[in-house]
């Protein structure tokens, strides 16, 4: 920045401190509302504990208050300093700020409400712009790719799993019956859910043998299917990252378009792949 920050008018100052993190200021301000909202969520997780709020219910109740107090206070001034308050009002980060402070009004009313200031926590997704981590956030853009890819093969997997486990429920309902506990066909497929899944709570288990037998077979079932959605997601993903090698340049001619399966450039004949990518600059 040209002009020092003393320099600055005081609203576009507050906007700088707040907003951006290449002065001292900022940085220091980043930092203490990182710590301020860990305080905050701790006080809301020992409000949910029964023997601690029975013993200290008053002292968290006024923490809280005071949290919130701060909060809608910080959101009230990063709306008045900011060069376009609608933009950041209806941003990301500016929704997160105003959903963390509602909850605390709405709990005037609906008490249990309060328990929603959890979702302070989204908050701490500034730690990535506080440790300079916002570039390693790009790697993202091939889980994005890779889950649009497999979309449609994800689709086609739940539909097909959805159908056994009507067709597993109908018939265990039809083995069992209520009287050991599979009162209906909603409950039956329930159960086959939670089978097929491995999970295995426990509370509804089959008695005759033909059902431990169909129970033994959902069980092989679902190992043999669960690894399918991982293996669609890890192939595309592997797509998606062997496509952004494909169009990265050559490292003789630069040619950046290649064939799928080529491992040296149709242009100069030199190697495509490397064991390690040279490091590009930020």
């Amino acid at each position: 920045m040209d002009t020092p920050l003393s320099q600055l008018p005081w609203r576009e100052r507050l906007y700088v401190v707040i907003f951006f993190t290449n002065t001292a200021a900022g940085r220091r301000f980043d930092s203490a509302l990182l710590l301020v909202i860990l305080a905050s969520l701790l006080v809301v997780m020992l409000d949910s504990v029964a023997t601690i709020n029975h013993s200290h219910g008053p002292l968290l109740g006024v923490l809280e208050w005071g949290f919130t107090a701060l909060f809608a206070i910080e959101y009230i001034v990063r709306v008045y300093c900011h060069p376009q308050p609608r933009q950041y009002m209806l941003s990301f980060y500016g929704l997160i700020d105003l959903f963390s402070v509602l909850p605390a009004f709405l709990a005037l009313l609906f008490p249990e409400a309060q328990y929603l200031l959890a979702v302070r926590v989204l908050r701490m997704l500034r730690i990535f712009r506080v440790l300079k981590l916002t570039p390693y956030l790009s790697q993202a853009n091939y889980l994005l790719v890779a889950l649009r890819g497999s979309r449609q093969k994800i689709i086609v997997f739940l539909f097909t799993v959805s159908t056994l486990v009507i067709i597993y429920g109908a018939l265990m309902y039809v083995i069992e019956g209520p009287q050991n506990g599979f009162s209906s066909i909603p409950m039956s497929i329930y159960w086959a859910v939670v089978t097929l899944t491995t999970v295995g709570f426990g509370d509804i288990v089959p008695h005759t043998a033909l059902g431990k037998a169909l129970a033994s077979l959902i069980m092989i079932t679902g190992y043999s299917i669960i690894a399918v959605p991982t293996g669609i997601f890890t192939a595309e993903l592997a797509n998606a990252m062997r496509q952004d090698t494909l169009l990265h340049p050559c490292p003789s001619c630069g040619k950046d378009h290649h064939e799928p399966n080529a491992a040296f450039c149709s242009r100069c004949g030199s190697q495509l792949f490397r064991s390690e990518r040279e490091p590009t600059a930020d």
